[in-house]
C-alpha cells in the first residue's frame, strides 16, 4: 500500500518509549488528505495519484482548480501533490487518505521548503573556514580569498562557473530522507518523526514512505 501525505509542521515534542528512553521528536499534522486525480499508464504513460489537502474558500482559488476537485466529489482545496505510485495501486477519486497508511512503516522522506536566512556570506553558507586570525591580517577575517584565479594563458582571469560564493541562502525545496517514524496517533492525525524536518512551524510538508534507506537503518529493517 502506498503511503503519502501532505501535513503541517507543529514543532517539537519528545516521546518516552515503554523502556523509559526519551526520544526527541517532531511533530507533523497529516492529512486527512483526498484523491483528486489517478493517473494510470493507460491514460497518462505513467502511474500516479494526485493528493489535496486542506479546504479553502472558492474565491481564494481557480474556477480550474475548482472543476478539478469537482470532478472528484472534492470541496476546493488549497495544495495538491502528485507522487508517483505502482501499476497495481487500488484507489478511486474522492478517497481519503489518512496516517493509518504510515502503519508498520519505520522510516519516511520528508519534502519541505527549507527556512529563508536571507543574504549569507560563505562562512555561514558553505562552512568555509575563513582568513587567518592573527595581527597581520587585514579585516577581512571571513572573506572567502581569490575566486578569478582560475583562468588559462591569455585568457582574462574570471570566477569560474558554479564557484560557491555569499548569496541568498535557504528558500528551497529540500528532501530529507530516510527519517525515523516513532510513532502514529490516528486519533489526532500526528506523525511523530525523529530527525531534521525541514522548514519553518506551520509549514507545508510532504511525507512519503523512505524509497532507499541507507544500509544501517536497512539491516534493522529487515531485522524486524
Amino acid at each position: 500500500m502506498t503511503a503519502a501525505l501532505l501535513g503541517r509542521k507543529i514543532g517539537m515534542t519528545r516521546f518516552y518509549t515503554d523502556s523509559g528512553c526519551n526520544i526527541p521528536v517532531t511533530v507533523v499534522e497529516a492529512g486527512p488528505c483526498s484523491v483528486s486525480q489517478v493517473k494510470t499508464i493507460e491514460s497518462d504513460g505513467y502511474s500516479a495519484v494526485q493528493l489535496a489537502y486542506e479546504q479553502v474558500k472558492a474565491r481564494r482559488s481557480t474556477v480550474p482548480l475548482i472543476h478539478h476537485d469537482a470532478r472528484a466529489g472534492l470541496e476546493p482545496m488549497r495544495v495538491h501533490r502528485e507522487f508517483r505510485t505502482g501499476s497495481d495501486l487500488e484507489t478511486e477519486l474522492g478517497e481519503k487518505w489518512t496516517v493509518e497508511r504510515f502503519e508498520g512503516i519505520k522510516f519516511v522522506d520528508v519534502t519541505a521548503k527549507s527556512k529563508g536566512k536571507g543574504f549569507a556570506g560563505v562562512m555561514k553558507r558553505h562552512n568555509f573556514r575563513g582568513q587567518g586570525a592573527s595581527h597581520g591580517v587585514e579585516r577581512k577575517h571571513r572573506s572567502p580569498g581569490s575566486v578569478g584565479g582560475r583562468a588559462a594563458q591569455l585568457c582574462g582571469g574570471k570566477p569560474k562557473k558554479g564557484i560557491r560564493m555569499s548569496g541568498h541562502m535557504g528558500n528551497q525545496r529540500v528532501t530529507v530522507r530516510s527519517l525515523e517514524l516513532i510513532a502514529v496517533d490516528k486519533n489526532k492525525n500526528l506523525l511523530l518523526i525523529k530527525g531534521p524536518v525541514p522548514g519553518p512551524q506551520r509549514g507545508l510538508v510532504l511525507i512519503q514512505e523512505a524509497k532507499r534507506l541507507f544500509k544501517s537503518k536497512a539491516t534493522l529493517t529487515r531485522a524486524s
